[in-house]
């Protein structure tokens, strides 16, 4: 009964139209998507078959944490503009319709500025002569379509093998549907209660076999300056010995850049942990736009990425455990508290985004370095999410990669200098140069991401980049 109810429902859908204006002789749906790790963590999903991009988005996105309805929604490419299927509904309010819009133009660079920032690109392109890989790059890097969506993502970002970056990714999406769920018959601290009490008994057997390589280590490590590279060399066989069940207490706020690891030989199977949004029971693509695949995208079992609001009431221990988020669990729910209760004014600092010059990139600095846990390392991942390209966050990949494809030997102690020297002549436009190297470098190796299905994302680890020497590679991450 309630499958047909599912069927019935699926069979309404409104369908909105985003002009792309000035941006259709050069924007790329394809491009524009698959361009950072980002696009791979759930709830987003990108089709290589339809080169269609699906996710929950919702109806109203609060910046002051608040949860609203969510919708399932398809972007496809048509011509000049962006068709948008919104599922669920036959008709939008105009409210609604501009509030999925923004969402969209946000995760894609589509707003004013990410234009400026495209015509200011190709024309530093131009004068630079420079490389076909930068110039084919395109220069729009995905983000979600919240910056509380953002924030929390490089949080996970950090410490962590990329599969379980994933995993923790997905766990969240899987929460909140279970607290949407639950809060239709309970006040917010009672669903809280009753999910955790559900959630017991499945958490044995949800986590992923990876282990919290660097988490035990965090308890003896002081705080370090700069870039926050230390220990990112000391020795993976030794990082592999710790098992996932260790206990973070008493944790130091050090962050470290290095978010991918050897992973290939620890990393669980995907068909058995990565349920939901990203497996959900459904092994095919979608061939065509028809009713059957509309159908499928509704009985996706995963949830919207949580809000702040969702997230804030939650007791930290049961979501540390609930998703596998060890010491970010803290980490998310004070960034997620703060947000609710006015102390981090998300809409004050998307504001201070449209005048975005070198005054309020350091501004905006000071301020994220005040939220507990946002490191140079998270801080620089933000604000390049937030349209700021003349910052290069700089880790072990960074390392890899000027060694690599640039034949210079850096150390912690010289690659912020490093960086200047190789990229500096590219402003205001250091990262997206640097960016599509190291993407271009991620193509070479796995082949094109975009055309990558979703359950092979995982398999881009450390162990499977090798020199043409045949050597294994530091620690690196995909994004």
């Amino acid at each position: 009964m309630i499958r047909r109810e599912m069927e019935a429902a699926a069979k309404e859908v409104a369908v909105l139209e985003l002009p792309l204006g000035d941006a259709a002789e050069t924007f790329s749906l394809e491009k524009a998507v698959c361009s950072h790790g980002l696009f791979m963590m759930a709830p987003n999903r990108w089709d290589p078959l339809t080169r269609t991009f699906s996710r929950p988005l919702r109806l109203i996105a609060d910046l002051e944490g608040d949860a609203s309805l969510s919708v399932m929604v398809r972007i496809s490419h048509h011509s000049r503009a962006l068709q948008v299927l919104v599922y669920g509904h036959s008709a939008l309010s105009p409210e609604h319709e501009s509030s999925l819009m923004h969402q969209v133009r946000r995760m894609l660079r589509l707003t004013e500025n990410d234009e400026s920032n495209m015509r200011g690109f190709r024309k530093m392109c131009e004068e630079m002569r420079a490389s076909e890989v930068v110039r084919n790059f395109g220069g729009r890097v995905f983000r979600s379509p919240t910056l509380f969506e953002d924030m929390v993502k490089c949080i996970l970002l950090c410490n962590c093998q990329w599969s379980r970056t994933l995993d923790m990714a997905l766990a969240l999406c899987e929460l909140q549907l279970e607290l949407q769920h639950s809060s239709s018959n309970l006040s917010g601290s009672e669903a809280s209660v009753k999910v955790a009490e559900t959630a017991e008994a499945k958490t044995e057997g949800f986590f992923p076999k990876t282990p919290s390589l660097k988490e035990a280590k965090r308890k003896r490590v002081r705080r370090m300056s700069g870039t926050n590279l230390s220990g990112k060399f000391t020795d993976i066989e030794q990082d592999l010995k710790v098992d996932v069940t260790t206990k973070i207490e008493g944790v130091e706020n050090v962050e470290n850049g290095s978010c991918l690891q050897e992973t290939d030989r620890y990393a669980s199977n995907s068909s058995s942990t990565n349920n939901g949004f990203i497996e959900s029971g459904n092994q095919r693509s979608c061939q065509t736009l028809n009713e059957s695949c509309e159908v499928d995208h509704c009985f996706d079992k995963i949830g919207n990425f949580p809000s702040a609001r969702e997230l804030a009431t939650l007791d930290e221990s049961f979501l540390a455990k609930r998703c596998n988020l060890g010491y970010r669990a803290s980490r998310i729910l004070k960034l997620s508290q703060g947000i609710v209760k006015g102390k981090i004014q998300l809409r004050q600092l998307e504001e201070m985004c449209d005048t975005q010059n070198f005054s309020s990139y350091a501004e905006l600095m000071e301020q994220l370095k005040e939220i507990d846990g946002f490191g140079p390392f998270t801080c620089a991942n933000v604000l390049m999410c937030m349209g700021f390209y003349h910052a290069i966050p700089t880790d072990s990949e960074t390392i890899r990669h000027l060694k690599q494809v640039h034949a210079k030997s850096s150390s912690l102690q010289t690659i912020q200098r490093d960086v200047e020297e190789i990229y500096g002549q590219y402003a205001p436009f250091q990262f997206l140069t640097y960016w599509a190297e190291i993407w271009n470098f991620y193509e070479q190796t796995f082949g094109k991401l975009s055309a990558m299905p979703y359950s092979d994302y995982r398999l881009i680890t450390a162990s499977n980049m090798r020199t043409k020497k045949g050597c294994r590679n530091k620690r690196s991450k995909p994004i």
